[in-house]
This record gives C-alpha cells, sequence and structure tokens, in this order.
C-alpha cells in the first residue's frame, strides 16, 4: 500500500477508547470512557477503506462526510476533520457520544460487512470535535447582517438548537423558549452524565447564547403566553417540543406508590447532578438507593434507568422486556454495558399486576413468547400460560416510550392539527404546520426518535422558514411601496 495513510483495515484491529472498569464507573456519573489519544484516533481513522459507496454517510441521517473527515483525522489533518464535520452537523461531540453508531454508521460499515469490524466512527467524531474545543478551534457563533425579523422557537432540544443557530446566523433575531430551567431538552435532562456529560451540552448552549440568540427559561407556552400571543410577537414560529408523555401500563396496583414515570426520575436525577436540590431525592421518591428496583421497558431509556439506578446505590435492579435481547430496541452496546455493572435482564417477560397497596412491594410477571410478526415485522409477544413469577420491588420505573402531549389544547391553539398518533401535522413540502407561519420539527412530527433525526430536521426546516421569512419581508416591503 505504499505511504497511502488508509486502508489499515487487514492489518490494524477494530479499537475503542478504553472504558472504565465497570466497579469503578458504576460509582459515578463520569462518562465511561474517554477519547482516543491522538495515535489511536489517527490508526482507527485509517482503517477508512474509501469505498466508492461510501454507507456510513449514507445511513447517517446527517450524511456526514465521514470517509472525507476520517482520511484527514488519519493525515493528521486535525482542524480540517473538525471543519468538515462541523459543516453538516451542529453538535458532532454530542452525536459522537449519544448516537447508536452500531445501528447506522457503524453497521452499514463496508468494511464491516467483509469481517474486519467497522471503523469506530462516533469515538473519532467525538475525538475529533473535543479536540477542536480544547484547541480553540471551534469559532463563536456570529449573526449575519440584521434582517429585521424575529423568530420563535418553541422547545430547546437539539432540533430548536440547531434551528435556532442556522436563523442566527442568516441574521434573524431568535427568540427560544423552554419549559426547563436550563436549555437542551433531553440532552439536558433526559440522557444521564454516563453518556453525555454535562458540560458538553452546556458549553453548546453558551456559544449560541454569546451569539445573541435569546434564551427564555421556565417558559411554558400555554401558561405564560398562548401560542397567538406569541406569533403577534414573532414573524415565524417553530414547534420543536419533541415527545413527553409517558406511555403506561394498564394493570392492577399500578397506582400504588413508588412506581414512577422514566423521565421524571432521569429528570431528578439529573438536576441532582447539576448540585439542585431534589425534594424527590430527599424523601427517596425518586431515589434508588437501597432498593429493589425494577425497569419495565427494552428501549434506551430503560437502559439509562438500570444504569442510574445502579449508581444510585440499589440493591438489586432488574429489567424485566417483554421480548428477547435480539428483538428489543436499545442499544446492544448498552445493555453489555448494563450487564457488566450489575443489572440483571429478564427477558421475555411482561408484568400484569403490581402487588401492595400505599406502597409497591412487588411486581407480578408472566413469561412471554414470541408470535406471528406483528405491522412492523417485529414477532409479537404472547403470554404463556401458567408461568406468572413474581419479583420483590420497592421502586418500579416505568419506560415505556413518549407519545406527544395534546398541543392544541396546552398551547391553546385549537387550529393546530394533529395527526390520529396526535403528532402535528405538517405539509412536508414546507414543513408548516396548519397555521401560516407556525413551523414543526423534530420527534412532536416524526414521533419519539433519534437525536441525531432531531438535528437533521432542524436543520431542513431552517431552510423553509428562511424562505417563508423572505417572502414575508419582500411581501412587506411591497405593500409599503404601494402605500
Amino acid at each position: 500500500m505504499g505511504d497511502n495513510p488508509m486502508l489499515k483495515f487487514v492489518g490494524t484491529g477494530q479499537d475503542y477508547p478504553v472504558k472504565r472498569e465497570a466497579q469503578e464507573r458504576a460509582h459515578d456519573f463520569g462518562e465511561i470512557s474517554k477519547s482516543f489519544l491522538v495515535e489511536k484516533a489517527e490508526e482507527q481513522a485509517a482503517r477508512c477503506s474509501q469505498c466508492g459507496v461510501p454507507y456510513c454517510s449514507t445511513h447517517c441521517p446527517l450524511h456526514n462526510h465521514i470517509p472525507d473527515w476520517l482520511r484527514l483525522t488519519a493525515e493528521g489533518r486535525l482542524r480540517e476533520a473538525y471543519e468538515l464535520s462541523n459543516m453538516t452537523s451542529t453538535m458532532p461531540e454530542i452525536c459522537g457520544r449519544i448516537c447508536p453508531q452500531d445501528r447506522l454508521c457503524e453497521g452499514n460499515c463496508v468494511i464491516e460487512f467483509s469481517g474486519h469490524g467497522s471503523v469506530t466512527i462516533g469515538s473519532v467524531e467525538k475525538y475529533i470535535t473535543d479536540t477542536a474545543w480544547k484547541e480553540g478551534w471551534v469559532e463563536p457563533l456570529v449573526a449575519g447582517k440584521a434582517t429585521g425579523q424575529s423568530v420563535a422557537i418553541i422547545g430547546a432540544g437539539p432540533a430548536g438548537l440547531t434551528t435556532a443557530e442556522y436563523l442566527r446566523v442568516a441574521g434573524h433575531e431568535v427568540h427560544v423558549y423552554d419549559r426547563h430551567d436550563r436549555a437542551g431538552g433531553l440532552l439536558t435532562y433526559g440522557i444521564p452524565g454516563f453518556k453525555l456529560e454535562k458540560d458538553v451540552v452546556m458549553r453548546r448552549i453558551q456559544r449560541l447564547k454569546d451569539g445573541g440568540i435569546i434564551f427564555h427559561e421556565s417558559f411554558e407556552v400555554g401558561k405564560d403566553a398562548t401560542l397567538e400571543e406569541l406569533r403577534t410577537k414573532h414573524d415565524a414560529i417553530l414547534i420543536a417540543t419533541g415527545v413527553y408523555k409517558a406511555r403506561d401500563i394498564k394493570a392492577p396496583g399500578v397506582g400504588a406508590g413508588g412506581i414512577v414515570k422514566a423521565l421524571d426520575y432521569l429528570t431528578a436525577s439529573n438536576k441532582a447532578n447539576f448540585g439542585d436540590k431534589v425534594p424527590e431525592h430527599e424523601d427517596g421518591s425518586l431515589l434508588a438507593k437501597d432498593k429493589h428496583v425494577v425497569v419495565i421497558g427494552g428501549g434506551d431509556t430503560a437502559m439509562d434507568c438500570v444504569r442510574t439506578a445502579i449508581r444510585q446505590g440499589a440493591k438489586s435492579v432488574k429489567c424485566l422486556y417483554r421480548r428477547d435481547r435480539d428483538n428489543m430496541p436499545g442499544s446492544q452496546r448498552e445493555v453489555a454495558n448494563a450487564e457488566e455493572e450489575g443489572v440483571e435482564f429478564v427477558w421475555l417477560s411482561a408484568p400484569v399486576a403490581f402487588e401492595g397497596t400505599e406502597q409497591v412491594t412487588a411486581v407480578k410477571a408472566t413469561k412471554m413468547r414470541l408470535g406471528q410478526p406483528d405491522a412492523s415485522g417485529r414477532r409479537s409477544p404472547e403470554p404463556e400460560p401458567g408461568s406468572e413469577f413474581t419479583l420483590e420491588a420497592d421502586l418500579v420505573i416505568k419506560a415505556l416510550g413518549f407519545e406527544p402531549e395534546e398541543l392544541p389544547k396546552l398551547f391553546g391553539a385549537e387550529d393546530l392539527s394533529v395527526t390520529r398518533w396526535g403528532t402535528l401535522r405538517v405539509d412536508h413540502r414546507t414543513m408548516m404546520t396548519s397555521v401560516d407561519g407556525v413551523f414543526a420539527a423534530g420527534d412532536i412530527v416524526r414521533g419519539a426518535s433519534l437525536v441525531v433525526w432531531a438535528i437533521r430536521d432542524g436543520r431542513d426546516v431552517t431552510e423553509h422558514m428562511h424562505r417563508y421569512l423572505k417572502a414575508k419581508a419582500a411581501a412587506g416591503a411591497k405593500q409599503r411601496v404601494a402605500a
């Protein structure tokens, strides 16, 4: 291969940053592995085959220029690699940490198909941007020439923050409204620090604030202002609230104390790790310490809950899931991390009742078997007759996914149209809702999904909003001339 810095996958094996030992990391909320050293990052980047059809890029929702910045990294041109990764993503160091690369870019790597193990793309992406922050290559957000137009963004999660950044660069005045006391949405309060340390999120948000984006935190649309009132103040609005309404379980005893929602549990934990006073930790209602914990669900949120409970000092942590390991929606890497840290998985099992009156004492469950595929193609779980069993539980966490809140009612906007799933209905050619000048993006349109898709939607809706604002300004100028 001569001096070619690439194509090293035959002689160099797949390698990830070293994880801290499970016994060590299970006692704190720091990330379980740190960034590559420069030599390792260059070595892993050099394994890229530079194939003619880069499936890694086509399966990335952002279509990141992955082979190009891998080559630049292998050649030691790290600043150029960062600049290229930054062209398509507003937060590459966050995607590098929390994207399910095993299902997206790395899962579709050509050398993975050939049996050599994929390039560790996410770890290299994280390394590139962490280095950029450290070296001062991340430039301040600079607003474009002022347009005289104002935009409201409801929701400070990844979709809203992405749109805010791009619209500010375009010269618009941007206001971000969020119900929480810190911006970031699920990045801040939904994802634990062992996957995404909070200073990583906060420095991104501070960059936006320093760039002149105005944040209205602890602001509830529908309570502090209706959607219509915001429309009178701004030239366009983006709704990017995400989906926060927890799916529930219908079973006897589900109303007992100690049966809690996953997001309430995770938010309390993240607030405590910020140093906030958390009453639910003081009274123990959202704290796993010295408790037998059962988490119900098999997605990434369930994995976040079981691993948080371990760190809070639970006596035991069990994850109850109605399908088997191969059919669970959560990341297999997260399952492996949880098992290393002491979580027990109870596969092919579902709750049928909860014991205890004032306070839950146990989960009554039944064994399941996988039947015929459902509409999604996944095999449907069916109960095994006569297979009921009981798990001791002082704290039960429901991690069954999320649905949209009733935004028309919540926002005082009855003319805001929704789909039969409760998501906002948009014209997919413009990403505008049924209300003129009100756009929507992210999970509130597509349903519960990935952070990387929210960033992609935020990027896409920016173009539509900018086009709308430009036409609105032109129409206004025309009216003034006519007058």
